[in-house]
């Protein structure tokens, strides 16, 4: 390359080097090569389900569609922000993900299309979809997102562990639990029987999960949701969030739960504890990991309501100038093809399909564990359809983290907490 007298050559633009991970995710997703002739798909399924992601992507490949599929998969922490980013820069992905707590936020931001007139050229049928997930994607009576599935916090077992501890499953090959005293009674067996290094139940003390575990708990309880109807009061029972917390603190206080764990579904899956509370998504993992010998079942009904945390996958077309509509079309063509066609494929991963023809055939319904828990959609209490519920979930997450570390009391965490909560509807 010649340059102009004066001119260095660190002005030149050079290709950037991709920042691949261990586990195929890219943090630095703008660098990557795409191919014109296909659609960008940015995928945030780097868990125990991107494998059979992409085996769909490249099985679609093979049936001439109006468009190939270029699929880049990006570290699920940073997903949200790099599509933001991109997608105001005007060089986003032709497709997206989007969990359906997070969807009311992209809408609002105006990062997404509305998809009815593609959906209904490519011959999407909304009827198939469950009622709470079309009802999730429509904003002012369009479809912005296409659902894909329910992904549910339930509880898988270790049936060594069980076998060891003396303890029976029922006729259903589940655990037998409807109150706090079956729980502990399961839990305190299992201690019994816990080495160095090992634990009862497996949960992190930080993040996601016990907040999943404290959402369900408060919602059996009987909790009311975190906000009235229009989003901008909140309405959470401050009482009910504290025996909430204070039930959850209660295992860790115990010690049913092993101090320091960092990834719960990975210390399981290597036959370091009994129980798991974690996402359905693990068991497709699970499934190919030597000499795991598991059990599924929902999250147990420890209180009055049969309640769980769930959130759901859904398929967004994200705004990108100079798109054609041939292109659009055709990505929808692929999101209504994998959130049908392929989605008994998808339930492999483990997730709920939520299309109800793939949750009721027998293709499905023969696939093991999978029945085990499919009732999770129907118990699974979906995050509030606000544009501010990934704020007020960091709030939750954030100052809940601080009970389990003892660094304030219960009460005052959740007072912490409520006052969080009306800052991040502001």
């Amino acid at each position: 390359m010649a340059f102009a007298a004066g001119e260095k050559e660190s002005a030149a633009v050079k290709p950037v080097a991709l920042d691949i991970n261990e586990d195929g995710t890219v943090n630095n997703p703008e660098a990557v090569v795409v191919d014109k002739d296909k659609l960008v798909f940015w995928s945030l399924f780097s868990g125990g389900d991107g494998g059979f992601m992409d085996e769909i992507v490249s099985e679609y490949n093979k049936t001439n569609p109006p468009k190939q599929v270029q699929s880049i998969m990006l570290v699920w922490a940073d997903y949200y922000t790099k599509l933001m980013t991109a997608v105001a820069a005007g060089k986003g992905p032709d497709i997206g993900v989007s969990h359906i707590s997070k969807l009311p936020e992209l809408v609002d931001q105006g990062v997404v299309i509305k998809i009815d007139d593609y959906a209904k050229r490519v011959g999407t049928d909304w009827n198939v979809f469950t009622p709470e997930m079309n009802e999730g994607v429509t904003f002012d009576g369009g479809h912005y997102a296409m659902p894909l599935d329910t992904h549910a916090e339930i509880m898988y077992f270790n049936r060594d562990w069980l076998r060891k501890a003396g303890i029976s499953l029922n006729k259903d090959d589940q655990l037998s639990i409807t109150s706090t005293d079956d729980f502990i009674a399961i839990l305190k067996k299992l201690q019994a029987v816990t080495a160095n290094g090992q634990s009862a139940l497996s949960l992190t003390q930080k993040g996601d999960d016990p907040y999943r575990v404290w959402w369900a708990t408060y919602f059996q309880m009987g909790g009311t949701p975190l906000t009235n109807e229009a989003g901008d009061k909140i309405t959470m029972d401050k009482g009910i969030a504290v025996k909430a917390a204070s039930f959850i603190k209660g295992l860790y206080d115990s010690g049913y739960i092993l101090s320091g764990i960092e990834d719960h579904q990975r210390f399981f899956q290597g036959g370091n504890a009994g129980l798991l509370f974690g996402g359905t998504w693990a068991t497709g993992a699970f499934e190919k990991t030597e000499n795991l010998n598991f059990g599924a079942q929902p999250f147990p009904q420890l209180f009055a309501n049969p309640s769980c945390w769930a959130d759901a996958h859904t398929f967004i077309i994200p705004v990108k100038k100079g798109r054609s509509d041939a292109d659009t079309e055709a990505a929808v063509h692929f999101i209504n093809y994998v959130s049908s066609k392929a989605a008994a494929h998808w339930a492999k991963s483990g997730q709920i399909p939520s299309d109800l023809t793939v949750q009721q055939s027998d293709e499905y319904l023969a696939m093991p564990y999978r029945s085990d828990y499919m009732e999770a959609a129907s118990t699974a209490v979906l995050p509030s359809k606000n544009p501010n519920f990934y704020s007020m979930k960091e709030a939750m997450i954030r100052n809940l983290d601080t009970i389990w570390a003892n660094q304030v009391s219960v009460e005052k965490g959740i007072e912490n907490l409520a006052l969080e909560l009306e800052e991040a509807i502001l």
